[in-house]
């Protein structure tokens, strides 16, 4: 998957965590953003980014 769709995802769903009114929906788009910030880790790993420490 592209990085950049990985990022724009997660800065959408956290923004709509932060919009909306309704508890369920911000775990939700909560969650969704924890997901793509994995994949996101996962993805910069795979092509040889180096992690920094604080962020694993």
């Amino acid at each position: 998957m592209d990085l950049n769709y990985l990022l724009s995802r997660h800065q959408i769903s956290l923004m709509r965590a932060e919009a909306t009114p309704c508890v369920a929906s911000r775990a939700s788009h909560r969650a969704f953003a924890t997901e793509y910030a994995q994949r996101i880790r996962d993805l910069q790993q795979l092509l040889g980014a180096r992690i920094p420490a604080i962020a694993r």
